[in-house]
């Protein structure tokens, strides 16, 4: 069996430490690139194991277009701007690409469904796999629970996270509008804050909190008279949307091109 070569673009950021991590570790892959901007006074250096500092046989480099040509499948969980033009390599060079960046708006979301023709993009908010089924049974659960039932979602991370609500929470709101059969962004509402802002039938309502280093954590609560029915999900390390992330990678590096998302993945969407 031939391993999946990975490339990393980004690979000494938070999240690209731990993919690095993952996919040394990993039976299945092997790390032939990470990228970091130019200027950066690593570049050129070997890269070390993020855990135990053992020496890779690759260099950190700045030459983004040579990470996609070289790779088979390549991470990108970097920041919109970056990620539109990685989308257009990736399109460029028949290589694979999985998306872990959020805060994309709907023209950078439009670019990667550009160039998702040309091949195989993996694009979700968030890569582990309990999140997944939890975006699952939110819909499941918006389906079954009328609007008897107010749906209100909370989000906690670490305080260096920059985008409120997170691209999860936003996730799991537009999972309960599908199972409501309603267009997200007509019941989406952010916050309560003032005056006058009595809660609205049928809306979703989001909030946030950051502070210390919080992985992730997100509660979904159906909350009717009398009762209240919770679903949740608690990220402790980060390693797990890694390891998330080299399951979709393997899952997507022999697909036929088009935009897929973790359900794709799980097999959740043949449900």
């Amino acid at each position: 069996m031939s391993l999946v070569k990975i490339g990393i673009v980004g690979c000494l950021g938070r999240m690209g430490l731990v993919l690095t991590a993952e996919t040394l570790n990993h039976k299945e892959t092997v790390l032939v690139g990470g990228t970091e901007m130019p200027g950066n006074p690593k570049i050129d250096q070997l890269i070390r194991h993020p855990h135990t500092g053992e020496e890779t046989s690759t260099k950190i480099s700045s030459d983004t277009e040579s990470i996609f040509k070289n790779s088979d499948v390549v991470f990108d969980f970097t920041c919109p701007t970056a990620t539109v033009m990685h989308s257009s390599l990736a399109s460029k060079h028949g290589t694979k690409l999985v998306i872990g960046t959020t805060g994309l708006s709907p023209e950078d979301v439009e670019a990667i469904k550009l160039a998702s023709k040309k091949t195989a993009i993996i694009y979700a908010s968030n890569y582990s796999l309990g999140i997944n089924l939890l975006f699952h049974l939110t819909r499941k659960a918006a389906s079954i629970l009328g609007e008897d039932f107010d749906i209100e979602i909370h989000e906690t991370h670490h305080r260096y996270k920059v985008d409120a609500p997170s691209g999860t929470a936003l996730s799991l709101g537009q999972e309960a509008a599908v199972g409501r059969n309603k267009k997200f962004e007509d019941i989406k509402r952010d916050t309560y804050y003032g005056i006058n802002h009595s809660r609205e039938k049928g809306t979703i309502g989001f909030s946030s909190s950051r502070g210390g280093n919080v992985a992730g954590d997100h509660i979904v609560s159906f909350m009717a008279d009398d009762e209240r029915v919770e679903l949740a999900h608690k990220a402790t390390n980060r390693s797990i949307f890694a390891r998330g992330a080299l399951h979709a990678a393997i899952w997507i590096n022999n697909k036929q091109a088009g935009l897929y998302d973790m359900g794709d993945v799980l097999g959740l969407n043949d449900e």
